[in-house]
């Protein structure tokens, strides 16, 4: 019989082994990532228990009623063993859920799958659980993703651009100035849309401090001015996922986003990454699509992949 609690820091051990023993778990739902932030958001992870041994392990905070998937991470589901693990397992953890939710006074969940690209194999019965639950499509936000063994080419304007930038100069590198690359960044986002980056340089420097070959910066330089940027995240062996990309306007002159995008992707397909992710262009849950920034990523070659979010009433 499946029994739910909820996540105790006594657990750590043991939610770490089974977020790195599932097939759908990143390093964002190791315990060091997610506690990052705990004094934002109320956790409410759950542990599901056949017996002494997990099954599966749920990254949640709780807001009043509301269950949330983790609300510090793009995404968190049900993370699932590869073995001993099918979907009437998912079905018998998902009822067992339900009680506990009722027992609990949580009258709704806002979920969001681990979108496939991150499966080290495949993993969607919990999307099979959704539908048996009555759960509703409530966001949809689309990435542009690259098939790394498959890769569609830079388009012809693209394939000059990066010819441009080597011609100019332009060297890109993993850099360790954070402080540098923070400070550019911040400037254009509040210029732009008058918001700071989602992570602080403290934060962002303590996360790459605990996953050093997870959270990685690469900046374009032309000698010592820092051009453009992108910070990467390393999921395991499946995705190169962009955060942060950034480029001043001499970079945009000189089309240095550019040549750092084609020197990535070469690298993370050599290192035999499946994907690459450039992230979405999305806005307000899905509603607004930034064309624009949609084409740019298309022209690199990537294609659509979705990051759904679904709520589900708890009866």
């Amino acid at each position: 019989m499946i029994k739910i609690e909820k996540y105790s820091p006594q657990s750590k051990q043991e939610w770490d082994d089974a977020v790195r023993n599932s097939r759908n778990g990143t390093f964002l739902h190791l315990r060091d990532y997610m506690d990052y932030h705990s004094d934002r958001f109320a956790d409410f992870s759950l542990v599901a228990r056949d017996g002494d041994k997990i099954v599966a392990v749920l990254p949640a905070c709780r807001e009043g009623e509301k269950l949330y998937s983790h609300r510090g991470l793009t995404y968190g589901s049900w993370l699932v063993p590869l073995r001993h693990f099918d979907v009437t397992t998912m079905l018998e953890v998902w009822d067992a859920a339900m009680q506990f939710f009722q027992d609990e006074g949580i009258a709704e969940i806002i979920y969001k799958p681990v979108p496939h690209i991150y499966h080290r194999y495949p993993c969607e019965e919990d999307l099979y659980a959704i539908f048996r639950a009555g759960g509703v499509l409530a966001e949809s936000n689309i990435s542009t993703t690259i098939d790394l063994d498959e890769p569609l080419p830079f388009d012809r304007g693209n394939k000059r651009n990066v010819n441009l930038a080597v011609k100019s100069g332009v060297e890109v590198t993993e850099s360790s100035n954070w402080q540098g690359y923070w400070d550019m960044l911040d400037g254009l986002l509040i210029e732009k849309y008058g918001k700071h980056p989602v992570h602080s340089l403290d934060e962002i420097m303590l996360l790459h401090s605990r996953f050093p070959e997870n959270i990685k910066l690469y900046t374009a330089m032309l000698g010592d001015e820092i051009l453009a940027g992108v910070v990467m995240y390393y999921c395991g062996n499946e995705v190169a996922h962009c955060q942060y990309i950034a480029s001043t306007e001499h970079g945009r002159e000189l089309k240095a986003l550019t040549l750092l995008f084609d020197c990535l992707i070469k690298e993370t397909s050599q290192a035999g990454y499946r994907y690459f992710d450039f992230g979405i262009s999305t806005e307000n849950g899905g509603l607004y699509l930034n064309e624009g920034l949609v084409r740019q990523k298309c022209r690199l070659g990537g294609r659509g992949v979705v990051y759904n979010t679904f709520k589900i009433s708890v009866e």
